[in-house]
């Protein structure tokens, strides 16, 4: 088993905390690297291993900024080391500190993996190769993480269901997703190199030449709605948006369009538009009657808004698409005609006591 010791220094020129790793046989290389590394103004904790299974054993108790290993010892060296290391999977700068020299030593260990190679007696190397390397990992993290990132949004373009199409500022399509083949009907070998232009109806072509021209001026236009042509000929509505693509520097490369079939929201709004229109077009051959209307108290005629009075039956004729049809109350019957309403009630007496 390696001996392990944690040990921590003053810091001196302010290079902050080191975590190093130290693949040594040697107590007393051991310490004095740790040494060296106080000395040049790391707050240093370090751990000295000798075999393989105190490497692994160290790596997975914590994350490390640096391993320092020697070249020669019996039992575990340099390529085992490594191994171990790409069999886990993990990016810590590996710099070779050995008292071997020789320029085909330094050749094989950097083939093997190592990231650096320095001599014991020249010590004076190692600082600047360790913060050489500690920056060398940063940048190797950012890019994957940079490659990850660009893998994930290019997994989110590629699967959705709106269409996303790259092209240049010309038009001419260099990235095809699927939610542009569900939505024009192409395959990507189809659609790749045609022009985004001959997707759309020919009355609708000018325009989206103009948001072309409109990219290359730095002019902003919002989303518009189009008719697009699908490779079988038949028409669908879009809502389409070409935003710039720019560099680093700002400088357009490209474009992406967006367009998502609206067809369904169209025919929607066309259905409410005559429902609309029907409505008004009923409500306008409806007539009402409101506000307050003057009625004589004897022949109940109604007073219209010129003063003239006429027959309630004129008045609301004139006023509402209300039709008439003439009878009389009993009340009225019974004013008007009683010998009628006498006779007939005398009549249905007679037949009651006769049953």
């Amino acid at each position: 088993m390696g001996e392990s010791s944690e040990v921590k220094g003053v810091e001196q020129h302010g290079k902050g905390a080191l975590k190093a790793l130290l693949v040594e046989d040697s107590p007393l290389d051991a310490e004095l690297l740790a040494r060296h590394l106080r000395h040049n103004g790391y707050d240093l904790t370090h751990q000295r291993v000798d075999n393989a299974d105190g490497f692994r054993e160290a790596l997975r108790q914590q994350k490390w900024d640096i391993i320092l290993c020697d070249y020669q010892m019996p039992s575990f060296g340099v390529e085992a080391a490594l191994g171990i290391l790409k069999k886990l999977g993990m990016d810590v700068p590996f710099i070779v500190v050995s008292g071997a020299a020789g320029e085909d030593l330094a050749v094989d260990v950097m083939k093997a993996g190592a990231h650096d190679y320095v001599l014991k007696y020249r010590l004076a190397r190692l600082v600047p190769a360790i913060e050489r390397e500690r920056r060398e990992v940063v940048a190797r993290q950012e890019r994957s993480a940079a490659v990850q990132k660009a893998t994930y949004l290019a997994a989110i373009v590629d699967s959705s269901s709106e269409a996303v199409i790259g092209h240049d500022v010309e038009g001419v399509i260099a990235t095809w997703n699927w939610g542009a083949g569900q939505l024009f009907g192409y395959a990507a070998n189809e659609a790749l190199g045609r022009s985004i232009v001959d997707l759309f109806a020919p009355d609708g072509r000018p325009a989206v030449s103009k948001l072309l021209a409109s990219l290359v001026r730095g002019e902003e236009r919002p989303p518009v709605e189009m008719v697009g042509l699908r490779k079988d000929g038949g028409p669908v509505d879009v809502a389409l948006t070409i935003s710039p693509i720019k560099d680093a520097e700002g400088k357009l490369i490209g474009a992406s369009s967006f367009a998502y079939n609206i067809t369904e929201r169209k025919h929607l709004e066309a259905e409410r538009q005559k429902m609309i229109q029907q409505l008004n077009e009923t409500l306008s051959r409806v007539k009402t009657l409101s506000g307050l209307l003057p009625i004589c108290a004897s022949c109940k005629k109604v007073r219209d808004d010129r003063g003239y009075w006429q027959k309630l039956e004129t008045f609301v004729h004139e006023h509402s698409e209300a039709e008439f049809s003439h009878s009389i109350c009993p009340d009225c019957m019974e004013t008007l005609y009683p010998d009628f309403v006498r006779s007939k009630s005398a009549g249905k007496t007679a037949g009651g006591a006769a049953s």
